[in-house]
């Protein structure tokens, strides 16, 4: 994963990263196209596939529902880093198959636009603007092999045809 990142502060609430009001849809695309809305009006306009979102503390607190990773996903961001995650954010991104890490060096350093690369299975977070490289837990196998295959669904889905054949 490699791309640039933006950065958001502390307590980044699910309503922040996909506004209330589009919650009658659960088109990937749609919330896609509101991600970080009310954050930024043009986060959307100057992203680029493969961007990070950087947090600070409790980053996806407030409600429970999927709709948050879900927006970043399919707003093509390729992970999240943050000092740290609320639990059920960090379960529902796994859940869905984005990919968020841990760090609170790496997302107390990063500045907006620097260049970041992270290393899911070895561990590793890059910021390539300052040349600095952050250790990060690794997940255990299985949790890549979830991100892997887009989400626990579609995991379940292949290890089951797997079964099968």
């Amino acid at each position: 994963m490699k791309g640039r990142c933006w950065i958001f502060g502390d307590d980044v609430n699910t309503d922040l990263i996909i506004p209330a009001r589009y919650l009658n849809s659960t088109d990937p695309a749609f919330l896609a196209s509101h991600c970080m809305e009310d954050a930024d009006p043009d986060f959307m306009k100057k992203i680029a596939p493969g961007d990070i979102i950087v947090g600070g503390d409790n980053f996806g607190c407030g409600s429970s529902r999927e709709h948050a990773p879900i927006a970043i996903k399919a707003a093509k961001l390729s992970c999240v880093i943050a000092k740290n995650f609320a639990r059920i954010f960090f379960r529902n991104a796994i859940n869905i198959g984005l990919p968020i890490f841990e760090s609170p060096q790496a997302a107390a350093d990063a500045s907006q636009g620097d260049e970041i690369e992270v290393d899911m299975s070895r561990g590793e977070i890059r910021n390539l603007a300052k040349r600095k490289t952050y250790r990060i837990e690794a997940y255990p196998p299985q949790m890549q092999e979830i991100i892997a295959a887009g989400g626990l669904m579609a995991f379940v889905a292949k290890k089951a045809a797997a079964k099968a054949s």
